[in-house]
């Protein structure tokens, strides 16, 4: 009966090797989870839409030809834009120097520009109504495109600004900036900028 009891003893430790390989499957199981959710994130926060540009005969920061000027033909120059966002309806392009002595000088409001356009050509037509657009009135007091015409001295920036927008604007030609900016207040999807530079001596 002695030699039966203990051979009992001698066997029983063995189930006591279960537990200690049950939590290891289970670690291993979590920490694969975190690990593939952080790479499906990833690929999809570099997901995103094409950049929205806009362009001209001139690059960016770089001085504006004498022909758009005051001191030149005074025509608009030609823009281009791509990457334009999915919804637009109408552009509305801007262009002001807040270089002037006196504050921001508007030299261009153009709104209404249909949605289907990814350009302009050189000179639009110095009139309120157009095929690209309705215009507004500029600083200068005139409508259309006004060219720069700064005092002699550091050269000015002339921010061109374009938006897009998911409505056509509720306006009549020859609109003011103030006008144009509260009709298209809450109707903007993108938006653009290109700067030029022109100075006098």
């Amino acid at each position: 009966m002695i030699i039966a009891v203990a051979a009992y003893m001698f066997l029983t430790p063995t189930p006591t090797t279960t537990p200690t390989s049950a939590p290891t499957i289970t670690s291993a199981t979590k920490a694969t989870t975190p690990s593939s959710t952080t790479k499906t994130t990833t690929k999809t926060a570099a997901k995103g839409p094409e950049k929205f540009v806009l362009s001209s005969v001139f690059q960016n920061n770089t001085k504006i030809p004498v022909k758009y000027t005051c001191k030149g033909e005074d025509i608009s120059p030609p823009l281009t834009w791509e990457g334009q966002p999915e919804g637009v309806v109408s552009y509305v392009l801007i262009v002001d120097d807040p270089d002037a002595p006196r504050g921001t000088f508007t030299h261009w409001v153009l709104y209404n520009i249909p949605g289907s356009l990814t350009s302009l050509p050189e000179n639009v037509p110095k009139k309120s109504v157009t095929d690209y657009g309705l215009q507004g009135r500029n600083s200068f007091g005139r409508i259309g495109y006004g060219g720069p015409c700064p005092p002699p001295g550091k050269p000015h920036r002339y921010i061109f600004k374009l938006y897009a927008l998911d409505v056509k604007l509720n306006l009549e030609a020859g609109a003011t900036k103030k006008q144009v900016l509260e009709a298209m207040e809450g109707h903007i999807i993108s938006q653009t900028t290109l700067i030029g530079l022109y100075g006098r001596s």
